[in-house]
């Protein structure tokens, strides 16, 4: 099972990072669904600007966590380079 780390932008413009099994499904929740995060229930809609898949939760886990260290500027260059 491969697990994505996924970046999608809100309506405010800001960004959020998670991880999924299955992305299309959960773009679905974080804009549709009580199961959203409670940060993007409150931005929605959100668009999805970055994927990464990865072969297991725990390379996906540290993944996301590096991505939400990140400054903004370089969230955007990563978006940009994808």
């Amino acid at each position: 099972m491969c697990y994505s780390v996924y970046i999608v932008r809100c309506s405010d413009g800001t960004y959020y990072t998670g991880i999924a099994v299955d992305t299309e499904r959960r773009l679905h929740e974080h804009n549709h669904s009580q199961k959203a995060a409670r940060y993007t229930r409150a931005r929605r809609p959100v668009v999805l600007v970055y994927t990464e898949l990865h072969p297991d939760r725990s390379s996906a886990q540290k993944r996301e966590y590096a991505i939400k260290q990140m400054t903004r500027d370089a969230k955007e260059a990563l978006i940009k380079c994808d």
